[in-house]
């Protein structure tokens, strides 16, 4: 009982990290997956079980996706960003 009630707080937690990611920008996306990974490896190393690895990559998935969208958002402020889009180089130029 206790093995499928993590592998269900696992799964709804990836699922809410996937649909936090979408419509971000490139920063946010690669912040929250590399923030995922290494959490996992923190928590792995940490506590050597399974509970530990979910829980690193969750906590690193959310410190990873605000460390990007924090670098994204003064990225546009800075006015990397034309037109408001995050990939200059495509679409009509003015």
């Amino acid at each position: 009982m206790k093995t499928r009630l993590w592998i269900a707080a696992a799964t709804a937690a990836s699922v809410m990290t996937l649909a936090g990611c979408a419509g971000t920008g490139p920063n946010q996306q690669l912040g929250a997956a590399g923030g995922a990974v290494g959490g996992a490896l923190v928590g792995q190393a940490i506590g050597h079980n399974t509970a530990a690895t979910v829980g690193g990559a969750a906590i690193g998935g959310l410190i990873g996706n605000e460390v990007g969208r924090n670098a994204d958002q003064r990225n546009y402020n800075r006015g990397y960003y034309p037109n408001n889009s995050y990939y200059p180089n495509n679409g009509p130029r003015y």
